[in-house]
């Protein structure tokens, strides 16, 4: 999920240190409201969705639709960014990615797959992969020559529009042409190979999979998505992918 900057964790920082001066101890089952309550003062552009209590006594977590989650302590006074780590017998776990994981899978589920441009896996499916791509990237490019190998060994690639250059661009009107073309495979290969595809403009989902590959943590294309929620980044070879899904 997104992670905050550095300067604004600094003005998160101060905000919050700040608000934390307010009100007094509160009652258990109302620290969770009053964690919220404190942060939406401190921090109004702060969208939270739910604070719960953490594995880690002292923790909760505050999550939100557009800062992914944080740590807050009971008194809402100290709030802490980064991976919570944990030791192990097995060594040491990641629960915070482990948390990104399961998020960013959900939200993947929620959303669809209605408007998703997909070359399907050829005979037996053994596994899928979400894929945010722009036209225009030359890694992404390069990654779709691997299509027909992918499917070849029983992958099935979903394709999601993520013009990096953002809405309003020539990037993002390629893709919208993209989708709007009565053959959509078609119209990808010739945009992926550089050649002009009728601009057309329609009622389309562009818009909706971009901010959604925002939400799920995307920063450059493409970003390979598998089902378990990882994101494999950048462009990588048909067989080093589909090792990486224990498909080989």
């Amino acid at each position: 999920m997104p992670r905050f900057h550095l300067p604004r964790l600094l003005t998160l920082f101060s905000a919050v240190l700040t608000v934390a001066l307010y009100g007094a101890p509160v009652l258990a089952g109302e620290i969770e409201d009053a964690i919220a309550a404190k942060l939406t003062v401190a921090v109004p552009q702060l969208e939270i969705t739910g604070v719960k209590e953490s594995e880690v006594p002292g923790l909760y977590e505050v999550a939100s639709s557009n800062s992914g989650t944080v740590l807050v302590t009971e008194d809402g006074q100290y709030l802490l960014t980064g991976d919570l780590l944990k030791i192990t017998p097995q060594g040491i776990a990641n629960l915070s990615e482990e948390k990104r994981l399961t998020e960013r899978s959900d939200t993947l589920a929620s959303f669809g797959m209605e408007g998703i441009i997909t070359y399907a896996a050829k005979g037996d499916e053994k596994a899928e992969v979400a894929v945010f791509t722009d036209i225009d990237c030359p890694y992404c490019r390069k990654f779709h020559n691997e299509i027909p190998e992918l499917n070849d060994m029983g992958i099935t690639v979903h394709y999601y529009g993520f013009p990096r250059s953002g809405p309003n661009t020539p990037s993002f009107a390629k893709y919208v042409s993209v989708w709007c073309s009565d053959d959509q495979q078609s119209a990808m290969d010739d945009a992926k190979q550089g050649r002009n595809v009728d601009r057309q403009n329609c009622e389309n989902p562009v818009a909706e999979q971009y901010q959604l590959g925002q939400q799920v943590g995307v920063t450059g294309t493409p970003a390979i998505v598998m089902e378990s929620g990882r994101i494999i980044p950048g462009y990588r070879p048909a067989k080093q992918i589909a090792e990486v899904l224990g498909v080989l």
